[in-house]
């Protein structure tokens, strides 16, 4: 459990809605703030900084994706994990959100059960650093991994580069400790879903695709060198894998 001392942040025009996710998050011991609108939802943010943010996407004035994108631009706010709720399943929206930032996503009709399992995931993910010891086949504490100048801290939830710090997201982190923690192993996109999500989640391998497009864009916008879009290279037609050795001159 994750719950205790937790605070959710539940953003929804559809008082129903709120109260449902209220209702079930608080019988699991979170505090929970909600909100019906995007202003609302980035004052409150930046005020009570919640463990987590279910965001709907659609709402009234400021959409859900502005929300988040604000949310991710913002120092203060950049690392709270964001679940998006949406009634849109094309894979489209789905990506969108998730290039944006967010950390996951659900969509409605939903069962409150799944969707409390769904914020406990991302939590552990968070904030429980154990999180990382199902990532592979083999058993790791929480030292921080240190490969091709990229250091990663498991404890501090903080990845850098040449003490340049790259903010990542909750999955992106995942994905990034992953790769790091098995240089050479290639990774097929189902097998990063299974490892970092868990058995039968319901991602698109699209949005592996996506999130780690994210880690190289954000690797080189951090730190301007080109060479680490080649940290997570692809292997066609199998998946990804980062290399034992990385050559840093540029292309």
């Amino acid at each position: 459990m994750y719950n205790k001392d937790m605070k959710i942040l539940v953003v929804d025009d559809e008082l129903p809605i709120r109260e449902l996710i209220k209702y079930n998050l608080q019988k699991e011991g979170f505090s929970v703030i909600t909100v019906e609108d995007g202003t609302s939802a980035i004052k409150i943010a930046k005020e009570e900084k919640p463990d987590l943010i279910v965001l709907d996407l659609m709402l009234p004035g400021m959409a859900g994706f502005d929300v988040c994108r604000v949310l991710r631009n913002d120092s203060r706010t950049e690392k709270i994990p964001i679940i998006m709720a949406t009634a849109k399943t094309e894979d489209s929206d789905i990506i969108s959100g998730l290039e944006l930032g967010a950390d996951d996503y659900i969509t409605k009709p939903f069962s409150p059960k799944i969707l409390v399992a769904r914020v406990n995931s991302v939590l552990r993910r968070v904030k429980d650093k154990k999180t990382t010891s199902h990532i592979t086949d083999n058993s790791f504490n929480n030292a921080s991994v240190y490969i091709h100048g990229i250091r990663i801290d498991p404890d501090k939830f903080e990845v850098s580069y040449n003490d340049v710090p790259i903010i990542l997201s909750a999955t992106e982190f995942a994905i990034l400790l992953l790769f790091a923690r098995n240089p050479g192993r290639v990774f097929p996109r189902q097998k990063i879903i299974k490892d970092i999500k868990g058995e039968s989640y319901p991602v698109t391998e699209r949005s592996i695709d996506v999130q780690i497009l994210n880690i190289r864009k954000k690797l080189v916008e951090a730190t301007g060198n080109l060479a680490l879009q080649r940290l997570i290279e692809t292997v066609r037609g199998v998946g990804y894998r980062m290399p034992e050795e990385l050559h840093f001159q540029e292309d």
